[in-house]
């Protein structure tokens, strides 16, 4: 009895060092897909959070007919890099704060479609051209005050003339960080102040240049501060619109 189930576990062993070795001999994914998100009406990349707020969705369609999706993430800029694909024909789509690529009717049928289809080989580039809920623009340069607060101007106005996509504006923020990354995943909320708006009244806003001065007091001297302005609808997620990044030094 010993004897067979010493046989047994060395054929189990010997199958599965042989099914190891079959994965290890496979080549590692090395295909690059790389773009950008723009807006359609600026020709501007679509400024975002760094590792959310806009992804990239990949639906491979080399082997099935219903994949499951695989997602990238963009960078703050609207752009994105991704080095560890594998070859093969990949339905491409963006998803972020602007109108859907890709929209459904209450049945789930597809009313809507301007995802890309593309062969993922070697170094792959798509452009994305979009519809942001909301464009956001700094007026002016931002000013570091005598108390050592900073002050900024901006302006929003709407990304898209489908009135299905211009929610109630929910808020708008001065976001500022120590470091490059800033955002709404990423800020000092000691210094980033904000405008909650109820129901339509921020909508007034739109087109209004607008001031942001930041809060809790002086900051401290001798720094970099990265700032930029976030706002969004109430649609969906609530995903924020932005402007570029700003760096001010306070001496």
């Amino acid at each position: 009895m010993k004897k067979i189930l010493y046989t047994l576990a060395i054929c189990a062993v010997a199958l599965t060092t042989s099914s190891c070795s079959k994965l290890d001999n496979q080549e590692a994914p090395s295909e690059t897909l790389t773009g950008s998100v723009v807006d359609a009406g600026t020709g501007k990349t679509v400024q975002t959070e760094n590792g959310s707020g806009t992804r990239i969705k990949l639906l491979e369609t080399s082997w099935s007919d219903n994949p499951t999706p695989f997602y990238i993430a963009s960078m703050q800029d609207g752009t994105f890099n991704y080095t560890k694909l594998f070859p093969g024909t990949n339905k491409i789509s963006a998803e972020g704060p602007f109108v859907p690529m890709v929209q459904t009717d209450a049945s789930g049928a597809t009313t809507v479609d301007k995802s890309q289809t593309v062969q993922i080989k070697g170094t792959t580039t798509v452009k994305f051209s979009v519809e942001p809920f909301l464009r956001i623009e700094w007026v002016g340069e931002p000013v570091i005050n005598a108390d050592g607060t900073i002050t900024a101007s901006f302006k929003f106005t709407r990304g898209t003339n489908d009135p299905a996509f211009q929610q109630d504006i929910s808020d708008v923020q001065l976001f500022v960080n120590s470091n490059k990354f800033v955002g709404n995943n990423n800020f000092d909320n000691r210094y980033s102040p904000k405008i909650e708006y109820n129901g339509s009244d921020g909508n007034a806003q739109v087109g209004q240049t607008l001031t942001f001065t930041t809060i809790g007091g002086p900051l401290p001297t001798n720094r970099e501060y990265f700032i930029r302005i976030g706002g969004r609808t109430n649609y969906g997620l609530k995903y924020y619109n932005y402007t570029d990044v700003k760096v001010v030094t306070v001496p």
